[in-house]
């Protein structure tokens, strides 16, 4: 990871700022759908903020290092989460004194985002928050922008869906006749992929296009490049949706919001409630302002997202069964690196490693490529969240330091998300104890059994608790909803110490990393308060490394649940596996009892 300069970047969007009369510009890191990964044309990448004199890039635990690597000189760090740090809002509004006025493009970021930042900026003497039409990276990126992807769209077909799209539509329905509000407008693209039953390839490991959607009590409106759709998704939605050109989502919002104002007119008549649009909250203050602003849209979490997060029983048994291929594939992977690292002794750099996975995920069913870029990591690298391994100035792996895997896969039955740390030599005794310690947690979450309407923020802390007893712990979640063929961070639930986990309860059905454990109904001795319990049922097949392990650290209880999950293991993925090959042995040497 090189350090980037910025100078010049720097110094032509300022230009453009005093051109505009932009005091401060702020540039968000998601694109116009709030999108977590995004395709080349959205890489714009923030969150920063940049002055007339200063610029700061505010980021989490999981990029810190990464960020102390690459940043230049022109910029301060805003490590988020930690103490005296300012959140970027409050370091923008504190750059706002004295009248200054904040520039942002209204189409990436959220409308409530844009009205928490706006009085932020009025608090502290700003002239507040203003959209600028068109976006100053873009201007300054030029020609040289690549152009948004027009990667064709594919039905995916009820067998793996489990649900027509027809189906879904009428619960939307149901939502909106609970609200009285005469329409949703869908934003998010993976809402609308999951919706109509359709995937795309237009953001890098995330089956989706670009879109929006309009449901009302009659209609069904999908605003795609209508090139993207070969006749057979044409045929898929005909009889229920009509088709619109994606760049006209904003005039339609404006007619939806002539039409609320239509019928105000007749509410001051009758005295019956205004009708509003919903809209999920991480709808864009643009297309929020397009459809009326406050007065004329209800933002609330997107049903979408709450319904797509519960996996129907097709969805369930199809993530159990890619995760055995995909354990397989790993097995594999395992069993060859440490044979070309230590009896061949190989030198092989992280990518190239990288590379062996992905072929030998692609040769099994339904494999359609990676779910996130491969983080193959060897030695200190390993403590870099997210890290992402460079062809050409990535490390060699070192067969006698810590290794870690962490990868993933899109199957049409399912997404994987699995991470294993391996150890190929003799690890350190600290190593063994922390790697224990976090494998205790791991097992914690796989036994819990709690009460219905149970958030994931209060069972966080049973992955965290044996590391908190030795004043230790991680910066970044626990675990995080993954997507049916689809995004493989999905919201609106996961386990961790976000704010946003407490606000919606686990329930069955819901798939969580990681190890990717799903959430499922379990009989009690006792029904106290008359509520149904949940516990969780594992679907990653991957042995922990024996190695790795400090027997000693170990209760009973906790050998018991691991001997049982490597039993399975074992005999779930032994069928891919010639029984005299090397990943047979390695399987069997790593699936042996405690």
């Amino acid at each position: 990871m090189e350090i980037v300069n910025t100078s010049k970047r720097l110094e032509q969007l300022r230009s453009l700022m005093t051109e505009k009369k932009i005091d401060i510009y702020v540039v968000p890191s998601e694109d116009s759908h709030q999108s977590e990964y995004i395709a080349p044309c959205d890489a714009r990448r923030g969150c920063a903020v940049v002055t007339l004199e200063k610029a700061s890039l505010a980021t989490d635990g999981r990029y810190f290092n990464q960020a102390e690597k690459q940043l230049d000189s022109n910029w301060t760090l805003l490590k988020q989460g930690l103490q005296d740090v300012p959140t970027w809002q409050d370091w923008t509004a504190e750059q706002s004194e004295g009248g200054k006025t904040v520039g942002v493009d209204p189409t990436v970021i959220t409308a409530p985002d844009a009205r928490v930042l706006d009085e932020k900026i009025k608090k502290k003497g700003g002239s507040g928050l203003s959209g600028v039409k068109d976006n100053l990276i873009d201007i300054i990126w030029g020609k040289d922008r690549p152009q948004r992807p027009a990667n064709k769209v594919k039905v995916l077909g009820v067998e793996f869906a489990g649900k027509v799209f027809e189906d879904k539509l009428k619960d939307l329905r149901a939502e909106l006749e609970k609200k009285k509000s005469p329409a949703y407008v869908a934003c998010m693209l993976d809402e609308v992929a999951w919706l109509y039953n359709l995937r795309g390839s237009d953001i890098p490991y995330n089956p989706v296009f670009y879109s929006y959607a309009i449901i009302t009590e009659k209609h069904a409106e999908l605003y795609v490049d209508a090139n993207k759709l070969a006749d057979d998704v044409r045929s898929h939605l005909e009889k229920s949706v009509t088709i619109k050109p994606y760049e006209s989502i904003f005039t339609e919002a404006q007619s939806l919001n002539q039409q609320v104002l239509k019928a105000r007119d007749v509410e001051a008549k009758d005295k019956t409630p205004k009708p509003r649009f919903l809209i999920p909250t991480r709808t864009s203050w643009a297309l929020s302002e397009a459809l009326g602003g406050k007065e004329n849209v209800e933002e609330i979490r997107s049903p979408i997202g709450d319904a797509k997060a519960v996996k129907n029983e097709v969805e369930v048994k199809g993530m159990k069964a890619c995760h055995v291929r995909d354990g397989a594939a790993l097995i594999e992977y395992f069993a060859w690196l440490e044979d070309e690292l230590v009896k061949k002794a190989a030198k092989l750099d992280e990518v190239q490693a990288a590379d062996k996975l992905e072929q030998i995920r692609s040769t099994k069913q339904h494999f359609v490529g990676l779910s996130f870029d491969t983080i193959s990591s060897t030695g200190a690298n390993a403590a870099v969240i997210h890290y992402k391994p460079e062809r050409g100035s990535c490390a060699t792996i070192d067969p006698k330091a810590i290794y870690l895997c962490d990868s993933g896969a899109q199957y049409l039955d399912g997404t994987t998300d699995t991470t294993r740390t391996l150890h190929f030599s003799e690890p350190t005794k600290m190593e063994r104890k922390a790697y224990t310690l976090v494998l205790k947690g791991n097992i914690a979450i796989n036994r819990a059994v709690f009460p219905k309407g149970t958030s994931g923020l209060s069972l966080d802390s049973l992955a965290r608790q044996f590391l908190w007893e030795e004043g230790m712990d991680y910066r970044h979640g626990t675990g995080h909803g993954v997507g049916s063929y689809l995004n493989v961070h999905e919201g609106p639930i996961g386990i961790g110490t976000r704010v946003a986990f407490a606000e919606v309860p686990l329930a069955a059905g819901n798939v969580i990393s990681d190890d990717i454990i799903i959430a499922k109904e379990v009989k009690t001795n006792h029904t106290f308060g008359d509520k149904p319990y949940l516990g969780f049922d594992y679907a990653t097949l991957v042995p922990m490394c024996r190695k790795l392990i400090d027997e000693k650290l170990l209760t009973s209880i906790e050998k018991g649940w691991l001997n049982t999950y490597h039993e399975e293991v074992r005999e779930k993925t032994k069928g891919f596996f010639d029984p005299q090959s090397l990943a047979m042995k390695w399987l069997e040497r790593e699936t042996q009892a405690f």
